[in-house]
């Protein structure tokens, strides 16, 4: 009897298990632990990525990766804001090509119709253009990596006049020979004109702002921008530039 009511409770059975687990053991028999050797198969991990080897400089010039990885430098920042530099890289993009809408030609970054006349006489004043400009990078195919190139040109009347002499001369060295003078900067325009896939040397004012212009202030926070004052032709485009409404120029012979 004292067996059985020990058994109805809970407390009692603890009691009975705790006496009788020395001699008979008492619940389920634990299961045994058995190792498991190291597996074999090896993890298919890939291999770290090769990162490019990016140039700071090419000669005495800045790539456009160094230059910007400068800008963006505690320590090397003060060695290129504000500074006479020259970066080397291809003409990617210019705004020299025709809007899909002129009224939102500064928001395009291209060259309205009404900004393409003879010089001498002004814009219309409706008329809203953004300044001249072309930009460079590292390689030909590059889409985001690029710097805005300015202040070589103040506007796309005087890119016509120089689009105009040039096609009439009947040779190359007699269109080399072309100067158009803008009078509002007081520079002559590059010759040949920018043009996509050229490569180029610049040389002038690296900075985030662009303040020449009577538009206001142009700003690039993320790649900086740089004021010209030379150009030299390292690699010629495939293609002379033209502005829209004009005809598509053509190569000359030597």
């Amino acid at each position: 009897m004292i067996l059985s009511a020990l058994l109805r409770s809970r407390a009692g059975f603890g009691v009975l298990c705790g006496v009788l687990v020395p001699v008979l053991g008492c619940g389920p028999e634990e299961p045994k632990y058995t190792p498991k050797s190291a597996s074999t198969v090896k993890a298919n991990i890939p291999p770290p990525p090769t990162l490019p080897q990016l140039k700071k400089k090419e000669g005495d010039a800045y790539t456009i990766a160094g230059v910007v990885h400068d800008m963006r430098s505690v320590v090397h920042r003060p060695e290129v804001m504000g500074k006479q530099l020259s970066l080397v890289g291809y003409i990617v993009k210019t705004n020299l090509v025709p809007c899909k809408d002129d009224k939102a030609a500064k928001k395009e970054d291209c060259t309205p119709a009404c900004a393409v006349h003879k010089g001498g006489k002004g814009d219309p004043v409706d008329c809203e253009a953004p300044v001249p400009t072309f930009y460079i990078a590292d390689s030909k195919d590059e889409k985001t990596a690029i710097i805005p190139v300015m202040g070589w040109s103040s506007n796309y009347a005087r890119i016509y006049d120089a689009i105009e002499e040039m096609e009439k001369t009947t040779t190359l060295e007699k269109e080399k020979e072309v100067k158009i003078e803008d009078p509002v900067w007081g520079i002559a325009l590059p010759n040949p004109l920018p043009a996509v896939g050229a490569k180029v040397k610049v040389t002038g004012s690296y900075s985030t702002t662009f303040a020449r212009s009577s538009a206001g202030i142009q700003a690039n926070p993320k790649y900086g921008i740089l004021t010209v004052e030379k150009i030299e032709y390292l690699e010629e485009a495939p293609e002379l530039a033209t502005l829209p409404t004009m005809k598509p120029r053509k190569k000359k012979d030597k």
